[in-house]
């Protein structure tokens, strides 16, 4: 579990981050891409452009693949799976509270109709 945790941890660090979310969104358009074609648009240097990639990759949202000089960068669906595994558990929890409070609540306005 503990394990997991740092995952999400992990992943949620990564996107909180404006830079690093527009490189997944470009790289979920684009598949696999040389990173000085990913860092052009961007304004920072490559050196920064490359802590971003070094961020994402230990949250396993891309993956590095090196050709000769040239290092390809494509994202990993299934980083994202922990963090959605996360977010889809809790909201469960919240659906089932909310319809517990919709359920006592409409108890309560029924006492109060009988009175």
């Amino acid at each position: 579990m503990v394990n997991n945790s740092n995952r999400i941890n992990m992943v949620f660090v990564a996107l909180a981050d404006a830079t690093r979310r527009r490189i997944i969104e470009r790289l979920s358009r684009r598949g696999e891409i040389r990173v000085t074609t990913l860092a052009r648009p961007f304004p920072i240097s490559l050196p920064a452009f490359s802590r971003h990639l070094r961020v994402l990759e230990r949250a396993r949202l891309i993956e590095r693949r090196r050709q000769g000089r040239l290092h390809l960068i494509r994202a990993r669906t299934s980083g994202l799976k922990p963090a959605q595994q996360w977010i889809a558990h809790c909201a469960a929890g919240w659906e089932y509270s909310f319809d517990a409070l919709d359920n006592f609540l409409k108890g309560g306005q029924q006492k109060e109709k009988q009175r």
